[in-house]
């Protein structure tokens, strides 16, 4: 009988520390504790159950059940994906090796859920981190003292790319005519002739073989800021300081619609490459969306806080990006008629944009600022330094030749992938014009990419094309990598 009883004072014992554990447990995860007093005060905090604990069992406990509340509800896709990826197919992933490192995912991961702190490396193989190097002497032992010395690892430039030789470009021709700045440039689809709009209110129609005048278009009542020629149908699209869209029939020379809705002067204007849509900006701060053909304004496309001063159009999200004076960049949702995102890093103005024909790439410029982003995310990808003026024009050509044209006439060249100048000039100005004249106001590249044509304050047209008679030797890369990039 006294066997039996201490035997269930045992259990009994067990069994109360067992609840006491499970209450210390249950506490410790869910309950509102006490922390020490401060200054004779008490302070109520409640715990987290994700920070660290001293007991670890404790902690992995909180996790996990944090982990399962949160996201057991999508442990499993949707139906209708899940189809899909079994229809694709499974990924195809590269076996990791055992002596590979965990990738940053990897080990931000790990810490997370396993509370390990990360490694205590000074950086990957590709950091430009300084690192302690030992420069020991042949024949030296070990037992005698190093030299040390701080050192960049060799290869933190291999991720820069070297430039591709570019031929130097050389002037063409220069064309007159305008009275006033050339602020809107065109070419036609067929490379046969090109359009220009100036302050003179006037679109000049030229021949690009012989820069001769082919026609003069009046309509506008005001600069002519923005023009576009449909791949398409035989139309030509305008815009200016008027507040008028204006949609002229090729074939008869006329105007045949016009797009009312700007609350001010309108300053740039694009057509979707595939839709019949046209997107415009100006100074009301916003871009507008047009149905081609109904003229009715589908989507207004509103966040910026100033004018927006350039806009480009692409086949693929972000299907419109927008430049202003705002200092920011948008990338819109054109479905939705929604900002997509928004790109921060200038300082000043976004006056000018460039998308490349071939790459998912585009270009922003600003006074003393050129940056690269890459599509659709808006990732930044590198500055191209060295041309400090108001950056007033950008053209790239699929050659990756890439143009950039300043407020004081100074005109850069620059090889797209690496960002590598490689030319450097100031226009030449027509006799008789004022020094404050020799701004370049617009640019486009014809389609063959060969000729570069600019419109500039000093009324003229300019024509560029690479020099036939340069040679890699003649002009030579004079290239040196950096070690870092800012993105600022």
């Amino acid at each position: 009988m006294a066997a039996e009883v201490a035997a269930n004072g045992r259990d009994v014992s067990r069994l109360e520390a067992l609840i006491r554990d499970n209450a210390r447990r249950t506490k410790a995860i869910y309950s509102i504790t006490t922390t020490a007093p401060d200054a004779g005060s008490r302070k109520r905090r409640k715990l987290d159950p994700g920070l660290a604990s001293e007991d670890a069992d404790i902690t992995k406990t909180a996790l996990s059940l944090r982990l399962h509340a949160e996201y057991s509800h999508v442990q499993t896709l949707p139906d209708a994906i899940a189809k899909k990826l079994a229809a694709a197919g499974p990924r195809k992933k590269k076996p990791k090796t055992a002596d590979e490192p965990p990738s940053r995912s990897d080990e931000h991961a790990r810490k997370l859920i396993e509370g390990i702190p990360a490694s205590k490396s000074a950086g990957g193989a590709n950091s430009d981190a300084l690192v302690l190097s030992r420069n020991k002497p042949a024949g030296q032992s070990r037992n005698e003292p190093q030299n040390m010395s701080l050192s960049r690892r060799p290869d933190s430039h291999l991720a820069q790319p070297r430039p591709d030789w570019h031929a130097p470009m050389k002037l063409q021709r220069v064309i007159s005519g305008h009275l006033g700045w050339v602020r809107a440039l065109a070419v036609e689809p067929n490379n046969q002739w090109f359009a220009s709009g100036a302050g003179d209110r006037t679109i000049k129609i030229w021949d690009l073989a012989s820069g001769r005048l082919k026609l003069t278009l009046t309509g506008h009542i005001s600069t002519v800021r923005g023009l576009a020629v449909s791949p398409r149908h035989p139309y030509m699209f305008s815009c200016g300081e008027d507040k008028m869209v204006k949609c002229w029939d090729l074939e008869t020379n006329k105007v045949i619609r016009h797009y009312h809705g700007h609350l001010s002067g309108v300053y740039a204007l694009k057509l979707h490459p595939t839709l019949d849509v046209l997107v415009t900006g100006g100074r009301d701060g916003v871009a507008r969306v047009w149905d081609m053909r109904t003229r009715s304004n589908v989507h207004v496309l509103s966040g910026h806080t100033g004018t927006v001063a350039d806009l480009v159009c692409q086949e693929a999200d972000p299907q419109v990006i927008t430049g202003s004076l705002d200092s920011t960049v948008r990338m819109w949702d054109l479905a939705a008629g929604k900002t997509m995102g928004v790109l921060t890093h200038h300082k000043k103005g976004v006056r000018a944009l460039a998308t490349h024909p071939s790459e998912f790439t585009f270009a922003t410029g600003s006074t003393g600022s050129i940056k690269q982003w890459k599509c659709p995310e808006g990732a930044f990808m590198q500055n191209f330094d060295g041309h400090n003026a108001i950056i007033n024009t950008l053209s790239v050509n699929d050659q990756n030749v890439f143009f950039s044209g300043g407020d004081n006439g100074s005109m850069s060249f620059w090889d797209w992938k690496s960002g590598y100048r490689f030319q450097a000039l100031d226009t030449t100005a027509q006799p008789g014009s004022l020094d404050a004249e020799s701004g370049i106001m617009s640019s486009t590249f014809d389609n063959s990419g060969s000729r570069l044509i600019c419109g500039e304050a000093d009324k003229t047209i300019k024509i560029w094309k690479p020099d036939p008679d340069a040679t890699p030797e003649s002009h030579p890369i004079d290239w040196k990598p950096t070690l870092s990039r800012r993105n600022f």
